[in-house]
């Protein structure tokens, strides 16, 4: 179910040869970038969907952007996610990655898509805002505060 491609981008699933180029983004967490691209292959295996790499269509690797199954406060909702490299942020690809899987989630009749975003990230806040998320509720996940945006789609 990989994205169409957009204007600027392209999308594919992560493989074991992308370990250099995932271990540039700041994913967070303790997977690591090995533990980050195998999660990824199981979530394909077994959902159909995952973080996909994106890459400008010249094959230059920007981040990696996609769905996940998250728990909330005992409930599973399917997430849309995206990480940028540093040097490539604030010139839209997160937007522009971000709004091509919310169209395939659609497509694939996913009900209801969220984004769960640190209080402190501003930057990932608007990305769901341009998306159509908006605001439904705080948490805690992960260890710390945590804000939920959300959309029934």
């Amino acid at each position: 179910m990989l994205p169409a491609p957009t204007a600027r981008l392209r999308f594919r699933e992560m493989a074991e040869a992308d370990l250099p180029d995932i271990a540039t983004l700041d994913l967070g967490g303790s997977r690591g970038p090995a533990g980050w691209i195998d999660w990824n292959v199981r979530n394909y295996e077994r959902y159909g969907f995952g973080l996909w790499v994106i890459e400008t269509h010249a094959g230059t690797f920007v981040g990696d952007c996609g769905l996940t199954m998250q728990e909330v406060e005992g409930e599973w909702f399917v997430e849309a996610g995206w990480h940028v490299r540093s040097h490539l942020r604030r010139q839209g690809h997160a937007s522009e990655a971000a709004a091509a899987v919310r169209t395939a989630a659609e497509a694939a009749g996913i009900a209801h898509l969220i984004a769960i975003i640190r209080p402190d990230n501003i930057a990932s806040q608007r990305v769901a805002r341009n998306i159509g998320l908006e605001l439904e509720r705080t948490t805690h996940k992960n260890g710390g505060p945590a804000l939920v945006f959300a959309a029934d789609l």
